[in-house]
Parts: structure tokens; C-alpha cells; sequence
């Protein structure tokens, strides 16, 4: 059943008022700190008042203050309000170039002693103290494209891909929650698409999904508004993943008396009202229920806001029967329960959504389909060798979630999984042909673990070459989590370098050219070992003893704290043995990504809390989920507009 266009103007303005009432609910958290972190507290204020501060107007504000802004650094507000969260990215940025001897720069007229530095970093690392306990921002995001999809098809049955033609998301901390003209217009037609394949034609008799949905029609006589109310009330509670309120029903009950003042008949009344459900704010965003009790900032998310936020996280689609009866029932928030929760959703399959969403992301292989490679170079890389790379690490992190084994495992594990297509990249093409893919046990100790697969190699390589700076990089932040300084502005790349002096040199050779440079030097002893320990793995992640000039391949290396390594294998130990960061580094990751926003302020305590618990039991992957779902942030929304800092 196809609904007139003709009404679109009258329907869209009862739902734009109906997402007026809905934005201006209040959105944002609870001031004060803990009784237990005054201590704390108060070290890091008075730190920052005797040491910090006046090792700040020595060596920075000269640069970056209100008078003196270079690089758009300006530490003049952090100076007055030091654990504002809004300032938390600049104090990481710091750490890291003072930690490198990148700041002060080498031509400053002073130069801080190293337990000076010592003094900063120390006080960096606590500034988390300042902050008040907070939630932080609540984030009433929109629903992903593929969340979309998996939405539509558990409400209506219809395949997935009806959404095919909106744009892919771009990866990242957070969600896009914008609607354009052009993005509304294509909801409005995939409405009329999902309408056109679950209702009957004009005449024909219902379909299973159209009784489902709406019910038997009322007998002549009764009351067909009071009718269509209660489905409304049926519609919305599935749709809106939540009971709708009373001005929400009235909001759809005026659509369906729209269509019946249009000469609509009953049914073709109801669907208009189904077409706007589809097209409410209420749907296409995860919105709480109803106002917050007055005089709180933070409150606990209810049951049902819970369920869609667990729900999304893990199967990136609406709480099932289970979920929604838990939160009618209000036991959801029950601990025990949730943990269970936690639990059954993850041996679902439909918890692949947790590596589509979150592990791609997290391992850099969003790209991968659309990452250009030089195909004379490396012909091997076809779409099927794409696709048998992301479902490697797929497979692979499924595997460590559904076996509950240590994050350690990341990088440890003595297993992949191959097909056919990836098995050659192994040296493996003899013992595993065929297109499906399987578990694969490695005798090769430098395989195994995400930094010998190809998927990652692949993706931290240039398109005809590795980089062994880029591996270096991706290591130090996406799994142990540090930061790294940007490059410095007008440094060339390799490929600019001098071609007569660079041509008998190896890879690697030219790589530590860069050292040479004051500038690029405390940066590069950092994060090329790691890169050049990993170069024995090609630009697709074929093991190889001699790179592209024919020089032998030197892994050798050196790590802060003199952890020496020559290969790939001992690289990997060295970093596995750092479980406390590989695990502080996963948490953090994944808990930005269920909040959908970057983490500041009273987040760093949070962390600190999660990961002591996942260390309690063994660091194992489910603990680490059910841990940030269980979590502060994760249960409780602000909804007080700003939070004034411990630290005034």
C-alpha cells in the first residue's frame, strides 16, 4: 500500500513539532567529588599551584598564552580552571611533547631539568583529580546506517540493505546527529519503500505483517480513533524502544486523523501514521523517556534507555524481547541481571556488530576496502584478499570475546584464522585452500596477535611500501595507548628526500636520515624501533628477509626502559608483557565508543577503577565489556548544562 504524497507538508509539520517538544529536553551532570578523592585532590591543587604553575610561566607561556598564542596552544585558561574537562586533550597533548623534549624547542633561551619534566608528567597524570564526579556529556545520537538497516529488519522483516543508498558514517569517538534536507528526503523514501513490501495493495487482503502490526480494524460502529490509538501505543513502544509518552501518541493520533480527514480509509490512515514513526525523531535517534526529575544534574539512565544503549553497543540493532521485557519489568539496571545480559548478547551472533563497529575502528580496517594499493606491486590485492583480511581480524576478535581470553591475547595468541585467498600471505597456500575460512594454529612465533596481520600491516602501509613510522605510531596509540606528538611542520617525506644520497640506502636507512633532524630526533626514537621491528612483513604483510633495494631487513630495536629486541617475535613479547597498558588502552577505546564521545576529565578515574576490576580477574575480554557496561558513565546521564571544577 502506497501512502499519498499529498499530505507530506501537514505530516512533517506535526512531527517537527513533536521533535521541537523532544529537543528541548534537558540533556547534560552531578557536581562535587568523592569524600575519598579529597586527598588526592588536594595534592594535585596544591602540586599545580607550588610546581606546576610557576613551571608553566617559565618554559610555555612566553608561546602559548592569551598575549602569545603559537601552534593555537593558550595555557592561560587552563592556568585559572586546570581540571575543566575541556582541557584535558591539551594536558595529554603537553605530556607527550614534554615528554619527547619536543617543548620547550631546542631554541628556547631555558631548558626544564629532567625531574622537572618528571614534576609535569607526574602532575599531568593526576590532573584527572580536579575533576567532579561526572557522567559526562550525554550523547542523544542518531542511528548509524547499519543500525538503521538492522532496526527495520528486526521491526518489519524487510532485508537490511533497503538503506543502501544513505551515506556510510565516518569512523570515529562519536556519532554524526545532524539531519539535512537531502538525508530527510531519503528517510522519507525509505519509509515509502519499507511500506510499499509489509502492507497489502489497495483490495488485496493483509499481510502477516500488517496484522501483526495493526491489528484486526474495529467493528462498524466503535471507536476507530481510540482504535488507532492503541496501535499507535503498540507501534511506538516497539519503534521507540520505549512506552511513548501521552503528547507522543497525541502527535501520531493527529497524523492518523489527518489521513481520515483525507478521505483515507481506516487501514491506509493507519499506515500514514506508520510512515510517521519511521520518520520521527523518536526512531531514527535513541532518545530517553520524559523529563528528568527537577534539582537533579545526573540521573540513571531507565531501563529502556539502557536496553537500546546495550542493545547498539553489542548487535548495533533494538533491544529484542528479552531486553524489553527486562526494562518493562524494571530489572534491567539490577547488576546481576545486566552482567547477565552482557553475557547472552555476546553469545549471540548477533554480536559481530561489536567488531563492525567497534574493532574495525579500533584496528584501523574501516579503510580497508577503500585503501588504494600500487596493483602492479601487489596484484595479489583483490577484493576477495580485502575481504579475507577484515574477516581474519574478525574472526580473530570474536574469538577472544566469545572464549573470554586475556586482552593479552591481542598480541600474544599462537592462532589466526585463513581461507584460500589469505593463506599464501602466510606461506601457508600447501595446508589451506578453499574459500572458507578457519581456525589455523601458527608454529611461527612472529606470527599471530594483531601486529603480524595483514589486515593491520596493510592499512599502516603506504600504497607501494611499508611505513615503518605509521606501524610505530599505530602501536603506540591504538595499543598502548600513548600519545604521539604531530610531525613538525616542513620536515620531507622519504620520497622527497635527495634520490643520489638516499640510493644505496635501505629502508630503514633512510628512515633514521630523520634523526639527523633536532627536530624530528625525540620523536623518532620513540616510535621507529617499533616500526623497523615490524618491516620484516611487507606492505601487504608478506614475510620477507630483504626489503625493496635488496638490503637485508634489521628489526633490531631498542624500547624506553632498555627492552632490547631483533625481530618481530621479540617485539611482540615485550609489549605483551605490558598488559596493564594493553588493557587501560582497550578499555579506554571501547568505553569512548559506547559513549559515543571522547573521554575527559572524571572518565580517567573511571578507567583507573575498570581496569584495577579487569585486572582482578585475569584481563579477560567479557570482564572488560561487562565492566564499562556496569560502569558509571555508561548507566547515568548529566543532565545539568555544566559542571563547575573541583579545582576553583
Amino acid at each position: 500500500m502506497i501512502i499519498p504524497r499529498t499530505f507530506r507538508g501537514s505530516v512533517m509539520a506535526l512531527l517537527l513539532f513533536a521533535s521541537a517538544r523532544w529537543l528541548a529536553l534537558p540533556g547534560h551532570a552531578e557536581s562535587g567529588g568523592e569524600a575519598e578523592l579529597a586527598a588526592l585532590q588536594a595534592s594535585a591543587k596544591d602540586s599545580f599551584r607550588e610546581k606546576v604553575t610557576p613551571f608553566l610561566n617559565t618554559y610555555c607561556l612566553q608561546c602559548h598564552s592569551s598575549k602569545k598564542t603559537k601552534g593555537q596552544v593558550n595555557f592561560t585558561p587552563a592556568l585559572k580552571n586546570p581540571g575543566n574537562a575541556a582541557f584535558s586533550k591539551q594536558w595529554k597533548q603537553a605530556f607527550a611533547n614534554v615528554k619527547t623534549h619536543d617543548m620547550p624547542p631546542d631554541e628556547a633561551d631555558q631548558q626544564p631539568t629532567d625531574e622537572e619534566r618528571q614534576m609535569f608528567m607526574d602532575w599531568v597524570a593526576r590532573v584527572k583529580y580536579l575533576s567532579p564526579k561526572d557522567s559526562g556529556p550525554f550523547v542523544i545520537r542518531r542511528l548509524t546506517k547499519v543500525e538503521y538497516g538492522n532496526t527495520l529488519h528486526d521491526l518489519f522483516g524487510v532485508d537490511p540493505a533497503i538503506v543502501r543508498d544513505l551515506p556510510d558514517e565516518v569512523f570515529g569517538e562519536g556519532y554524526l546527529n545532524t539531519l539535512s534536507p537531502l538525508q530527510m528526503e531519503q528517510y522519507l523514501g525509505i519509509a515509502n519503500e519499507v511500506l510499499a513490501r509489509i502492507l497489502a495493495a489497495k483490495g488485496a487482503p493483509p499481510t502477516e505483517v500488517q496484522k501483526r502490526l495493526f491489528g484486526e480494524p474495529p467493528a462498524p460502529g466503535a471507536d476507530a480513533r481510540a482504535a488507532a490509538r492503541n496501535v499507535a501505543r503498540s507501534l511506538a513502544r516497539s519503534a521507540y524502544r520505549r512506552p511513548p509518552s501521552d503528547a507522543e501518541l497525541d502527535v501520531l493520533v493527529g497524523v492518523f486523523d489527518l489521513g481520515r480527514k483525507n478521505k483515507l480509509s481506516y487501514t491506509a490512515a493507519l499506515g500514514l501514521m506508520l510512515k510517521a514513526v519511521l520518520v520521527s525523531p523518536q526512531f531514527l535517534y535513541i532518545t530517553p523517556e520524559g523529563e528528568a526529575e527537577a534539582g537533579r544534574e545526573i540521573v540513571p539512565l531507565d531501563d529502556f534507555q539502557l536496553a537500546s544503549r546495550l542493545s547498539y553497543l553489542l548487535w548495533a540493532t533494538m533491544p529484542d524481547a528479552e531486553l524489553s521485557a527486562l526494562a518493562d519489568n524494571g530489572k534491567l539496571h539490577e547488576p546481576a541481571i545486566l552482567k547477565a545480559q552482557v553475557r547472552r548478547l555476546l553469545e549471540d551472533p548477533r554480536s559481530r556488530a561489536l567488531f563492525d563497529g567497534f574493532g574495525a575502528q579500533w584496528l584501523g580496517l574501516g579503510s580497508l576496502e577503500s585503501k588504494i594499493f600500487d596493483t602492479a606491486k601487489f596484484p595479489q590485492i583483490t577484493s576477495e584478499m580485502r575481504q579475507a583480511m577484515y574477516d581474519e581480524a574478525r574472526l580473530f576478535f570474536q574469538s577472544i570475546v566469545h572464549d573470554n581470553r586475556s586482552v593479552v591475547s591481542f598480541v600474544d595468541a599462537d592462532y589466526t584464522f585463513l581461507n584460500g585467498t589469505l593463506a599464501p600471505l602466510y606461506d601457508l597456500e600447501k595446508t589451506v585452500t578453499g574459500p572458507e575460512m578457519r581456525k589455523v594454529q601458527l608454529t611461527d612465533a612472529n606470527r599471530g596477535g594483531i601486529l603480524g596481520m595483514p589486515g593491520v600491516l596493510a592499512t599502516t602501509s603506504f600504497p607501494n611500501r611499508t611505513s615503518p613510522v605509521r606501524r610505530g605510531v599505530w602501536v603506540l596509540e591504538q595499543v598502548l595507548g600513548e600519545e604521539v606528538p604531530p610531525p613538525p611542520p616542513n620536515v620531507p617525506a622519504l620520497d622527497k628526500q635527495d634520490q643520489k644520497t638516499v640510493a644505496n640506502l635501505t629502508l630503514r636507512q633512510r628512515t633514521e636520515l630523520h634523526r639527523t633532524n633536532a627536530v624530528c630526533a625525540n620523536c623518532h626514537k620513540i616510535l621507529d624501533p617499533i616500526g623497523f621491528g615490524l618491516e620484516n612483513f611487507d606492505a601487504i604483510g608478506r614475510w620477507r628477509d630483504q626489503d625493496d633495494t635488496g638490503g637485508a631487513i634489521d628489526a633490531a630495536g631498542e624500547l624506553p626502559g632498555g627492552k632490547h629486541f631483533a625481530s618481530p617475535k621479540e617485539l611482540k613479547t615485550i609489549i605483551a608483557a605490558r598488559k596493564e597498558d594493553l588493557t587501560r588502552t582497550l578499555t579506554e577505546k571501547l568505553l569512548a565508543y559506547a559513549l559515543c564521545r571522547q573521554l575527559e576529565g572524571y572518565d580517567e578515574i573511571v578507567v583507573d577503577q575498570l581496569t584495577d576490576s579487569i585486572a582482578r580477574d585475569g584481563y579477560r575480554m567479557q570482564t572488560l565489556i561487562t565492566e564499562i557496561v556496569t560502569s558509571y558513565p555508561f548507566t547515568h546521564r548529566r543532565i545539568a548544562e555544566q559542571l563547575t571544577s573541583s579545582s576553583k
